[in-house]
């Protein structure tokens, strides 16, 4: 593999959610221990699971790997690292502050910007502190998401920017306490990260139209914070068939199609392609071989096919849906997963039906208009942009607010609305103005990922105990997370695929959903290669070891669909129709 040649002390690996990444980052960390090297193993990622993938408990602190010599590993869990930090800035003053001034702080200290704050300080002093992984030969990073590692890598040169111009003394009081000592630890960090000579970034895709897009858009915007060491590896790629098998000459043809339009900026950097493999990559053997080429004999399927997954048709979700007249249906998942095809197909399936849509997302890395590719009557289509929602912000702030400042008192405003915690402010805002339509008509959310979705919920559980605090116990306004929280107003639907680690994950959101009162309505197990029952014995294979999968979700959660895998992307109004219509959508390879 090329990107591990001459592999410089530091290695991130980033892409869209699904595309492999901590397959990728474990299999490399493995490849460089047997060249005798003495590795970490560090994911940033809110929804890890490289402990699985070892088949062993990890955590927040650095775990040797005992089945493989050299190898350590660490979590960073997030949500752990911003209790230390919320206790760090409330313990010093607990017993001398008034309970309700205490309370106060909290609060501040409860949003995604003092996770971010958090874990980002954690994520730095790997970078930056060498008694910390000294006798390390390497650092690899399995990072978050897109959009949870762009804004990763950019927070080094913005709270340096931040701090040193002063800034943050007002809408980032709570999380920005204390920052000002960790300056020489950020700078150090920008330095690191723009050292091509101890950084390499590594970009990470299917061999498919969004993802492949989605690194193009992420090698640009690391070129331009300066981080321009990056290979791409191309991971699952589906060997040429053998045999007449429909499903899978039509799936290697469209990957072929896909990779001969890479984008030209990507073509220019090294690239190494990784193959579709018949086994999931958890445990050290599989792992042992996720970049070598496997033999025919060894995709042979045991039982010679695949068994039946489940008649459970999208469609029939859909017509429960469509009792009602109006309501909220967020779609929600792990990255990768197709929430936004779900979400597009329920939509597109509901307008059909004659009710009025609205079909919006507040996934950054989402393609709604893509996924569409045209108009339908009843459906509104839109996106709560980060940015423009915080340009839209700021601008009604200045109006209302620094109406009645002056000169001085409307720059010192201005100065303020550029921290980083703003943009939290913004987006929440404009998911709760969606969250009430919903009273009126249906509103289909395509979530972020499994990360943000998570982040965006604890803003909006703070607003409501925010709310409730200063209403007091008697009022009667309704806050978001209390719609979220009626089943009659909303219906989560959480999308997965049926491997194990995207079924994991879903099963911990489903818990943590519950957890904060919000209860799923129904699972969706999205382009699953069993109910299409191929023939090729590479995907009879990877059929066999859905089966346990789908069983694992049929057999928990009464109320699911199956969707099969397509031979062609369900991109444009008819396809999508044709996913959630009417009538139940069955594989043509039955």
């Amino acid at each position: 593999m090329k990107f591990l040649d001459g592999a410089p002390r530091f290695l991130f690996f980033t892409g869209k959610g699904g595309v492999g990444k901590t397959s990728i980052a474990c299999a490399s960390a493995v490849a460089l221990t047997k060249e005798g090297h003495k590795v970490l193993l560090v994911s940033t990622d809110p929804a890890s699971n490289v402990g699985q993938v070892f088949g062993m408990s990890i955590g927040n602190t650095i775990t040797e790997v005992p089945a493989v010599a050299g190898l350590s590993a660490l979590e960073i869990d997030p949500e752990q690292a911003a209790t230390a930090y919320r206790e760090r800035i409330i313990g010093p003053v607990r017993g001398l502050l008034p309970d309700k001034e205490l309370a106060s702080i909290t609060e501040q200290l409860s949003g995604s910007c003092t996770t971010e704050i958090a874990s980002f300080n954690e994520f730095t002093a790997l970078l930056t502190d060498e008694t910390t992984i000294a006798g390390f030969d390497h650092v690899l990073f399995d990072t978050a998401p897109t959009g949870h590692t762009i804004r990763l890598l950019q927070l080094p040169g913005s709270w340096t920017e931040f701090l040193d111009d002063g800034k943050g003394d007002a809408s980032c009081l709570g999380p920005l306490s204390g920052l000002d000592k960790q300056r020489t630890i950020y700078a150090g960090a920008v330095a690191a990260l723009a050292d091509p000579q101890r950084t390499r970034l590594v970009l990470v895709a299917r061999p498919q139209r969004s993802p492949l897009a989605e690194i193009a858009r992420t090698h640009t915007e690391l070129a331009d914070i300066g981080l321009v060491q990056q290979h791409v590896v191309i991971n699952g790629v589906l060997p040429e068939p053998e045999g007449g098998d429909e499903l899978a000459t039509a799936i290697y043809a469209r990957e072929q199609t896909a990779l001969a339009d890479l984008p030209a900026d990507l073509r220019r950097l090294p690239i190494d392609q990784v193959e579709l493999k018949s086994t999931n990559m958890v445990g050290i053997d599989a792992l042992d071989t996720l970049f070598t080429t496997e033999s025919n004999a060894a995709t042979k399927p045991r039982s010679g096919h695949a068994a039946a997954a489940s008649d459970a048709p999208l469609s029939a979700l859909v017509d429960e849906l469509a009792t009602d007249d109006h309501g909220l249906i967020m779609c929600m998942g792990k990255g990768g997963v197709g929430k936004t095809t779900i979400a597009a197909a329920v939509a597109v399936a509901l307008a059909q039906r004659g009710h009025q849509v609205h079909l919006t997302t507040t996934d950054p890395a989402a393609h709604l208009t893509e996924t569409l590719a045209g108009s339908l009557e009843n459906l509104t289509v839109s996106r709560i942009d980060p940015a423009q929602a915080t340009a839209a912000y700021r601008d009604r702030v200045l109006t209302s607010k620094g109406a009645a400042l002056d000169d001085q008192g409307r720059a010192s405003l201005a100065e303020d609305l550029k921290s980083p915690c703003t943009e939290e402010v913004a987006v929440f805002q404009a998911f709760s103005r969606v969250i009430d339509e919903s009273r009126r008509h249906f509103v289909v959310v395509d979530t972020a990922p499994t990360g943000h979705t998570l982040l965006l919920l604890d803003a909006t559980g703070s607003y409501h105990r925010e709310v409730a605090r200063q209403m007091g116990d008697d009022t009667d306004i309704t806050t978001p997370l209390m719609r979220l929280q009626n089943p009659d107003e909303t219906k989560i639907v959480l999308v997965t695929l049926a491997e194990t680690t995207p079924r994991l994950e879903a099963e911990g959101l489903h818990a943590d959903l519950e957890r904060a009162g919000i209860h799923p309505w129904a699972w969706v197990v999205n382009n699953s290669i069993a109910a299409a029952h191929p023939t090729s014995p590479l995907l009879q294979r990877r059929a066999e070891t859905e089966v346990a999968e789908i069983d694992a979700v049929t057999s928990t959660h009464d109320r699911h669909a199956i969707v099969p895998l397509l031979p062609t992307e369900p991109v444009g109004v008819t396809a999508l129709s044709s996913l959630a219509g009417n009538e139940p959508v069955s594989s043509p390879f039955r």
